[in-house]
């Protein structure tokens, strides 16, 4: 299945388990990973990884992304530091693949997308869409897997 646009993306993340959507949504958060430094988030996002994860590891790691995603929100009103505004994204993408909801994978992934959108700000280079094209790569693989 080839995802060319964001409504083929949408609708093959729609088709996805709430487990699955959590997984995949993990790997869209990871692949923005190094935009942020909190351990808290790299903790959560390996977490929501695993397909064998307990209710209540789920409840820690989401608290534990939810009180980054806090930390790292203070951080960003300083005075408009766009690296640490892609940190609070990344934050909040860890935290929408654990936390209950309609679409966990797509929310994590617009999150994603803007952590990358800050970064790209923050460096002066500009946009250019990549990070769609990125996640429908990884969404096509864990599809074929």
């Amino acid at each position: 299945m080839a995802i060319e646009n964001d409504r083929d993306f949408n609708a093959a993340l729609s088709k996805l388990s709430g487990t699955v959507q959590r997984q995949v949504g993990a790997r869209f958060a990871e692949s923005v990973l190094a935009l942020c430094n909190d351990v808290r988030v790299k903790n959560a996002i390996e977490a929501a990884k695993r397909g064998d994860i307990g209710e209540d590891e789920l409840a820690v790691a989401f608290q534990s992304a939810k009180k980054a995603s806090v930390d790292s929100f203070t951080q960003c009103g300083k005075e408009c530091d766009w690296n640490s505004q892609a940190g609070h994204f990344v934050a909040q993408a860890a935290l929408a693949c654990l936390e209950p909801g309609k679409s966990p994978a797509w929310d994590a992934a617009m999150h994603a997308r803007m952590a990358r959108t800050s970064k790209s700000i923050a460096t002066g280079i500009g946009t250019d869409n990549a990070e769609s094209a990125a996640q429908y790569r990884i969404l096509e693989k864990y599809l074929a897997e």
